[in-house]
Order: C-alpha cells, then sequence, then structure tokens
C-alpha cells in the first residue's frame, strides 16, 4: 500500500488532504488551549467546550470523521461531558506537554510538507517542457517533410518539362535535395526527443513521483500517530490530578490507542485513486514513408515523363493526453444518487450545485470558442478558395452549436435546482446567483434546434428533462406539508421587509412593508409559514422579521 503506486495521479487531491490533516492537528491544539483556559473556571464551561467541538451534523466536517485520528479525538470530545471539577495544575501541565510541543511540531509539519510539494511542482514542470519540446519537434519535423515532398513534385515538374533549361531543372534538383536533408535532419532530432521524453516520462511517473508521494505517506502517518500521542497525554494529565474520572480517561486512551495510520492511508486511497494507469511510451511518426526515391545526380534523364507520387499525410496525433497537459476525468456514479443532489444536506447541495453550474459554463465557453475558430476558418476560406471548402465546415459548426445548446440547457437546470437551495440560504444567494449567472450576461445568444440527449463527462448519454418536470421537482418539498392539514393558529406576526415572489407551489408571495400572521416558525430549513386572510404558504425567513406572542402555543422565547 504506497500512496506513490496507487495514487500517482492525485498529487492536487493529496496537497489539499495534507493541508487538512494540518489544519486538524492545528484544531486539535486549539481545542487543547481553549481547554486549559477553561480548567480555571467550573464544569459547566467545560461541558460547553465539548459541545462546541462536536461536528455539526449534516456538514462536511461530519464526513471528516471516518478516519481514525479524528474518531479518537471525537471520543475525547465525548469523555469530557462526564468531568466534574477542574483545577489550576491541568491548565498548566496541559500548556506544556500538548500545546507548546503540538504548535513546534506543526510549524516543522509544514516546512517539511512545503518542500515535498515544491518537489513535485518542479518535476511537473519538467516534464512539462520535455512535452512541449516534443510537440514543437515533431511539428517541425512533419512540416520539413513536407517541404521536402512539395520541392520533390517541383523538381519532377521542370524535369518532365522540355521546354525547361537544364541550369533551372538543375537549380530545382539541388533545392530538393537541401528539403530532403532537411527532413531528415528534422527526423533524426525528432527520434532524439522523442526517446530523451520517453526516458523522462518513465522517470517522473516510476521513480520521481512515487519517491515523493512515499515520502508525503510517511509524514502524513507520523502526524497521525502524534496527535494519538497527545491525546494520550491529554488523558494522563487529567488522571493524576482526578482519580474520580479515570474511568473516562481510559475511555480516551482506548480511542487513542484505536488510531491506525494504515487504515487512515487506505481510506485517502479509497477516496481519490482514479484507477487509471501511467501512460505508455509514444510510437514514432515516420513522415518520410510518402518520399521512396532519392534524388541523385543522374536523376535528371531518369525522371522523365514519371508521374506525380500521391502524398497523404497523417492529421494531428491520436496519441493519450498526459495527466499534466489535461486532468484525467472520471465520472463516478454512486448508487442511485439524485441528479439534483437532493440527498445531501442544503449547505452541501448548495456547494455542488454550484460547482456543477461553474464547469458547465467553462465547457458552454469552450464550445464557444471552438465555434468562434472554426467561424473564422470559414471566413479564411470564404476569402481565399484555394485553401479549403467552407461548406465543409458547416457540419462541424452545427454539431458545436448543437452541444452549446445541450450544455446551456443543462447549465439552466442545475441554476434552477441552485436557486430552489439559495432560497433557503438567503444570506448568501446574492453572490452564489452572480456567479451561476455569469455566463448568461456574457453570452446572451442561444442556438436553437438542439438534441434531446445530451453526453455526460463519463461517454454515457441521458435524456434532457424539460423545465415544467424540473418545476414540479423543485416544488415537492412542500407537498407533503399541505395535505390533510387543519389550519393552524396565528403564534405572532411578521412584516415583510423585502417583495417575494412565491412562484413554487407551498410558497405565497408578500409585499415589502405588508404585515401578516406567523403560524410556524423557522425549524432550521430558512423558511417560515405565515397566512394572509385565507391563504397560507411560505417565505424565506431572511425576507421578513417575526414578532412572535410569547404566550401563543408553539412560540418560543428567543434570549
Amino acid at each position: 500500500m504506497s500512496w506513490g503506486i496507487e495514487l500517482w495521479d492525485q498529487f492536487d487531491n493529496l496537497e489539499k488532504h495534507t493541508q487538512w490533516g494540518i489544519d486538524i492537528l492545528e484544531k486539535y491544539i486549539k481545542f487543547v488551549k481553549e481547554r486549559t483556559e477553561i480548567e480555571l473556571s467550573y464544569a459547566k464551561q467545560l461541558r460547553n467546550l465539548a459541545k462546541k467541538y462536536q461536528p455539526k451534523k449534516n456538514s462536511k466536517e461530519e464526513e471528516e470523521y471516518r478516519y481514525t485520528a479524528c474518531k479518537a479525538f471525537l471520543s475525547t470530545l465525548n469523555e469530557m461531558n462526564d468531568y466534574a471539577g477542574q483545577h489550576e495544575v491541568i491548565s498548566e501541565n496541559m500548556t506544556s506537554h500538548i500545546t507548546v510541543e503540538l504548535a513546534r511540531y506543526v510549524q516543522e509539519l509544514k516546512q517539511e510538507r512545503k518542500s515535498y510539494f515544491h518537489d513535485g511542482r518542479k518535476a511537473q514542470q519538467h516534464i512539462e517542457i520535455c512535452w512541449k519540446q516534443l510537440e514543437s519537434s515533431k511539428r517541425r519535423f512533419e512540416r520539413d517533410c513536407k517541404e521536402a515532398d512539395r520541392a520533390q513534385q517541383y523538381f519532377e515538374k521542370m524535369d518532365a518539362d522540355i521546354n525547361v533549361t537544364k541550369a533551372d531543372v538543375e537549380k530545382a534538383r539541388q533545392q530538393a535535395q537541401v528539403r530532403h536533408q532537411m527532413a531528415e535532419d528534422s527526423r533524426a532530432d525528432y527520434s532524439s526527443i522523442l526517446q530523451k521524453f520517453n526516458h523522462e516520462q518513465h522517470e517522473y511517473y516510476h521513480t520521481h513521483i512515487p519517491n515523493i508521494f512515499q515520502k508525503i505517506q510517511e509524514m502524513e502517518e507520523r502526524r497521525i500517530l502524534r496527535i494519538g500521542e497527545s491525546m494520550k497525554t491529554y488523558a494522563e494529565v487529567d488522571r493524576q490530578v482526578i482519580p474520580i474520572i479515570g474511568k473516562c480517561l481510559d475511555e480516551i486512551v482506548k480511542a487513542a490507542e484505536s488510531i491506525d495510520q494504515k487504515n487512515d492511508s487506505q481510506l485517502v486511497i479509497e477516496a481519490y485513486k482514479s484507477g487509471f494507469e501511467p501512460p505508455g511510451d509514444i510510437e514514432f511518426e515516420d513522415y518520410t514513408q510518402p518520399i521512396k526515391r532519392t534524388v541523385s545526380d543522374n536523376s535528371l534523364s531518369n525522371s522523365r515523363g514519371e508521374g506525380k507520387p500521391e502524398l497523404k499525410f497523417g492529421g494531428k496525433s491520436k496519441g493519450k493526453l498526459w495527466p499534466f497537459i489535461k486532468k484525467n476525468k472520471l465520472s463516478l456514479k454512486l448508487g442511485a444518487a439524485p441528479e439534483d443532489f437532493s440527498n445531501l444536506p442544503p449547505e452541501q447541495r448548495r456547494k455542488k450545485l454550484q460547482q456543477k453550474v461553474d464547469e458547465l459554463n467553462k465547457e458552454i465557453q469552450k464550445e464557444m470558442d471552438q465555434r468562434d475558430a472554426i467561424t473564422k476558418m470559414k471566413d479564411v476560406y470564404l476569402k481565399n478558395p484555394q485553401m479549403g471548402d467552407p461548406a465543409s465546415l458547416d457540419h462541424k459548426l452545427t454539431e458545436v452549436s448543437q452541444n452549446i445548446e445541450k450544455l446551456r440547457l443543462e447549465a439552466q437546470k442545475f441554476e434552477a435546482w441552485l436557486a430552489e437551495v439559495e432560497g433557503r440560504l438567503p444570506a448568501r444567494g446574492d453572490q452564489a446567483r452572480r456567479q451561476s449567472g455569469m455566463y448568461e450576461a456574457q453570452n446572451p445568444t442561444t442556438v436553437n434546434n438542439c438534441a434531446q440527449d445530451r453526453e455526460s463527462p463519463d461517454g454515457s448519454y441521458t435524456e434532457e428533462q424539460s423545465q415544467e418536470s424540473e418545476v414540479k421537482v423543485l416544488a415537492t418539498d412542500f407537498d407533503d406539508e399541505f395535505d390533510d392539514e387543519e389550519p393552524l393558529p396565528a403564534i405572532g406576526t411578521c412584516k415583510a421587509l423585502y417583495t417575494f415572489e412565491g412562484q413554487n407551489e407551498g410558497t405565497i408571495s408578500v409585499v415589502e412593508g405588508e404585515t401578516l400572521y406567523v403560524i410556524e416558525e423557522d425549524k432550521g430549513d430558512g423558511w417560515t409559514r405565515i397566512r394572509r386572510n385565507e391563504e397560507e404558504g411560505y417565505v424565506p425567513t431572511s425576507y421578513v422579521e417575526v414578532y412572535l406572542d410569547k404566550n401563543a402555543k408553539g412560540a418560543k422565547t428567543y434570549i
């Protein structure tokens, strides 16, 4: 089990994970420091600290507690609730044995991590430079071969023309020989650079990157062990002063000893492994095959009457792109997870939808750039017909336009879901809406007659849903709350701070300054249920100012 072998193409994810590990360590340091401050007061403040550092439900932080070190930390927090009285000695011992030592260790860990990823980026930049040199020599080789072929054809044409002088024929022959020599030189240079690149690539994927990632893995495992040792120290400090809570401390030690750095490393592999194999060697592409004859001094007479050879050069190489040029994409389908991420908590769903909208906007911009390039090429063909047929680009232009429309519809679908989520998170909604609407502001035009199917990133196909069905999906959150309900009594009043257009089922429209009755307060989802005469519905809590009747049934008291 080695990160250098299993995670050879996960440089960015490892960088994020190791930074996350340092953040966890700093979080633990902060926790211990605050614990020492609270030790000077009473048990109630100590229990508040434990509650403060409990992971929040339905948040990304909760997912981080799959790792054994984090589970041990969580167990420590739970045991803290049983603590009773504390005194100043505990504060002093924890400060000297944990906080100071871990703070010094964190600084050393940051320097070590910075060094390893600096070496990784340096190796990555080197292989990128080698790749660019290879592409340059390859294009030069192709160009010289084509020029040599044109010189050869020109020489044969001059040689076959009886009206041309021998001096002109000799000049054409010499020019063809020069071009052939340049093609041979380019071929040798391309072959040499190709061999060098293949060697550098092999060293990069099988030596440099594995060695760097192995060091990073060892560093990460040392961090996991260190945080476990600190948790043991934390428990032993309490044991010395408070024998009556020894049982709680034993549980903390047990949790610390349950830390398994190998298991945590395996979890990282399961989370980030792509399954791709390192790319193989590039095959040599010989552009000299069509040139089957060699120009010699006596070719003047032998070449008369011969026809022109038909030359066909290959187009663009269809070889694989390396991960350092374009990241490999792997679409993972996890069970029957809904496309709109409705199985996630609101905040996590908002982030997922925003990320999806940004990705689609980038894809749309990419397609737009491609369409502009094709349009420019078509204009060049129209002005210079000898360079190509403008009609040959119509099919490609139509295909790109259809792709743009597909992506645009897909983006609109996710933006609709995003708008629904942001309605529940109004405090963060404005900036997210501006980001998700950035593409529409820059590209107001649309392309009609798009196909009904779209291609997903992993090459599979799914059917487009109509906007009408999307609205129905967005409205289902409120369906169950209105079935067979009796009218609820008012528990207070509210004043509309802003105008809200309730377009989805279950919502109600309000006008700024309007006063309405509150029949159900916010339950934590960002919505408040109100009544206007016989009409009831939900409005975003941030859009109204609520005045609850303290004597009403079901009303909460706010401090």
